[in-house]
């Protein structure tokens, strides 16, 4: 006889499908990272402190409830004196509450810090003598390293092994001297503002004490601030002390705004989250499953409608936005919009010269996860078109990008189903003009030590080759996670690249970068023998990529090298440059 499973499975073979259960909300919890575990007796410990202690349990409903939250959405972390919780600068996805101890915000860590001590690389442009010396100091092993350098020529102090590793600073006094910092004491949120905004981390975190915390990620964080006034109203007031005042003062439009505006615009503006990543898992996986169902629009929230009338000035403060517009009997990608890119400035402009409501033109739509700040359009009104010619420059300024009407549109389509509209320094080849030289790849080793940093294939359409070389994107998904800030982007200058000296062969970075372009690679000696760990005597790992040649004078060197004109590095968000390069 044949068994109840069996026959199941049969059938499913017959029907040529397979059954599996479906993903929900918390198959892989918070602490699963790490490896440890949110007991019972730990929520009730955390149920008893201020803030949980006052949230009612009652408005919470379904299967999002707030025992579910601590315990999935929630981990403990401890650190000791002088452990770096948080870098300026890095991606997360998290924020945290001080259960114990006191943290200190270096809230100039990018101007006083040294980058070496936080464990990131300080760009060094290497001299034209240096450049020309290279061509005949390469080490003839592949990916060769001089381990007695590892750890010497940086003042990185570091606690913990493998993923658990941690960069703390021995003399925090000595070392924030000077900085301007402010005390994060026991019972107080910080990095909401970049775990809910999806935007770097505006301050460097040092534990003051030996400190216990809860981690919460934003989901978690998201779904607490929903459902209990105290902690959205909490979150909202630090958000416009903190953030907002800062993100205006830096937006162009608001340039000559009086202080006074600005503060009115600060009191009156709304703060909005697009999109929705309720799986839990790599950002890579997530990826993965958004581009299965690209084509289809809805899954792309809605921010604007095209035929509305404006509400309110929107204005992107992180991640993308796509512009579309309709034709036929769909939508076409008119093009995209980054952060401080302003939306609706037409429209409203034209109802407060006509006197009449108008209509948006285009469609707004969040790709992955995008936040904007609306100002109210009555607030946009009075501040900025209260002046007919001040009006007609800002409408002149801030017209949105149609030269993707002249690119070919399944090029567009292509663009955003793989996500490379997050790039900013895409490699692009016209495949046309490409002669497979590989002088690109050649160029490249020679400025790495005889390691190239990119691939010469990756996925093609319309004859253009999107290669596997990181695109320095806009959003850099590759940095959460990683343990040591080895990853990280450059303030200055606005690459994403990685210290040799404090990356840990993690792969967390590999493993959450969408596009392949990051590569884990066995370090070897000048013998070309392998180098292993001590202790498991397993070979050592380290992350590379292409770091756009952040240290020669003359920048990419796979650009400058290639003799036929068909490789480009492309913010794909200058669409006019996008355009001129994809219709020469």
């Amino acid at each position: 006889m044949i068994e109840e499973s069996q026959l199941k499975k049969t059938e499913s073979n017959l029907t040529g499908a397979a059954n599996m259960d479906r993903q929900e909300r918390w198959n892989v919890s918070f602490c699963d990272e790490i490896d440890s575990e949110m007991t019972p007796e730990i929520i009730d410990e955390l149920l008893a402190v201020s803030p949980f202690d006052s949230i009612d349990n009652s408005r919470f409903s379904g299967k999002i409830t707030l025992r579910g939250i601590l315990e999935n959405d929630c981990r403990i972390r401890t650190f000791e004196k002088g452990e770096i919780v948080v870098r300026q600068g890095d991606w997360g996805n998290s924020a945290f509450f001080v259960l114990d101890g006191q943290l200190i915000a270096d809230l100039e860590s990018e101007k006083k810090t040294e980058s070496s001590i936080l464990g990131t690389r300080k760009p060094n442009r290497k001299s034209f003598f240096q450049r020309v010396a290279q061509l005949w100091n390469r080490p003839k092993t592949a990916e060769y390293r001089d381990v007695t350098k590892y750890g010497k020529s940086q003042q990185v102090n570091t606690l913990g092994d493998g993923a658990q590793t941690r960069i703390f600073l021995s003399d925090i006094s000595q070392t924030l001297d000077d900085c301007k910092t402010a005390a994060i004491e026991t019972g107080q949120f910080f990095g909401e503002l970049s775990a809910l905004g999806r935007c770097p981390r505006q301050a460097t975190v040092v534990a003051n004490s030996n400190c216990k915390l809860v981690e919460i990620r934003w989901q978690g964080l998201r779904d607490l601030m929903r459902n209990d006034q105290t902690i959205r109203t909490h979150i909202d007031s630090i958000f416009r002390e903190r953030a907002l005042k800062w993100f205006l003062l830096n937006t162009p439009i608001f340039a000559k705004c009086s202080r006074e505006q600005i503060d009115k615009l600060v009191q009156l503006a709304e703060f909005a989250t697009y999109g929705q990543y309720d799986w839990a898992g790599s950002f890579k996986r997530i990826s993965e499953r958004i581009e299965e169902h690209d084509q289809n629009l809805n899954l792309e929230p809605i921010i604007a409608n095209e035929g509305d009338h404006p509400n309110g000035l929107i204005i992107v403060r992180s991640g993308l936005a796509r512009l579309t517009k309709k034709f036929e009997n769909g939508h076409k990608t008119i093009g995209y919009l980054g952060p401080g890119q302003v939306f609706g400035v037409k429209e409203i402009a034209a109802g407060w010269k006509e006197n009449v409501s108008g209509a948006f033109d285009y469609s707004l739509r969040s790709i992955g996860i995008t936040t904007v700040v609306v100002i109210p359009t009555k607030v946009a009104e009075e501040i900025l078109f209260s002046d007919e010619l001040a009006s007609r420059q800002l409408v002149s300024q801030n017209q949105q990008p149609s030269e993707f009407e002249s690119i070919n549109q399944d090029f567009v389509e292509f663009l955003v189903k793989k996500r490379i509209a997050n790039g900013t320094a895409t490699m692009l080849i016209d495949m046309d003009r490409c002669t497979r030289c590989d002088d690109c790849v050649k160029a490249c080793a020679a400025t790495h030590e005889n390691n190239p940093r990119f691939l010469r294939n990756g996925p093609v359409q319309n004859n253009v080759m999107v290669a596997n070389a990181c695109m320095h994107c806009q959003d850099p998904v590759c940095m959460i996670e990683c343990p040591t800030g080895a990853i990280h982007r450059d303030v200055d200058e606005g690459e994403v690249i990685i210290n040799d000296n404090t990356c840990i062969g993690c792969t967390s970075c590999a493993n959450n970068c969408p596009y392949d372009a990051i590569r884990m690679v066995d370090i070897r000696n000048k013998n070309g023998d392998l180098i292993r760990d001590s202790t498991s005597q397993l070979p050592i790992l380290k992350a590379t990529k292409c770091d756009l040649c952040f240290d020669q004078l003359g920048g990419p060197a796979c650009q400058r090298a290639c003799p036929h004109g068909a490789l480009v590095r492309m913010n794909i968000q200058h669409v006019q440059s996008l355009a001129d390069w994809f219709n020469r």
